[in-house]
């Protein structure tokens, strides 16, 4: 078994849950390299974002980060997950705008509202 790794028994594999809150918690913590600057940044508590980093953990089965006294910082599963978290994260955001814009027309003065 590898370090970081927890190994996946009987109803402890990837069930497929993993929520867009979890990853922006896990992009924010990267980022930052603390869970008080990243609960900050998200204007959440700090309790109640560690509990999504490790629920997120959990769920993968991978530890992401280390943990020291002065902060977290990815560990090499992390940092693999990292650039696809953001890319999960980015295309969200596209396709919400996206579908905004078709609805109610782009953000722009005098645009007109489709419906």
């Amino acid at each position: 078994m590898r370090i970081g790794y927890r190994a996946a028994g009987p109803g402890r594999g990837y069930s497929g849950v993993v929520s867009l809150d979890q990853l922006r918690c896990f992009v924010a913590v990267a980022d930052s390299g603390t869970t008080h600057a990243a609960a900050l940044r998200l204007h959440v508590s700090q309790p109640p974002l560690s509990r999504q980093i490790r629920a997120l953990e959990a769920e993968l089965g991978v530890d992401l980060f280390v943990r020291t006294s002065r902060g977290m910082r990815l560990r090499p599963e992390g940092e693999r997950l990292l650039p696809r978290a953001r890319a999960i994260l980015s295309a969200v955001d596209a396709a919400v705008r996206e579908a905004r814009d078709f609805a109610f027309g782009p953000d722009e003065p005098g645009s007109e509202t489709r419906r």
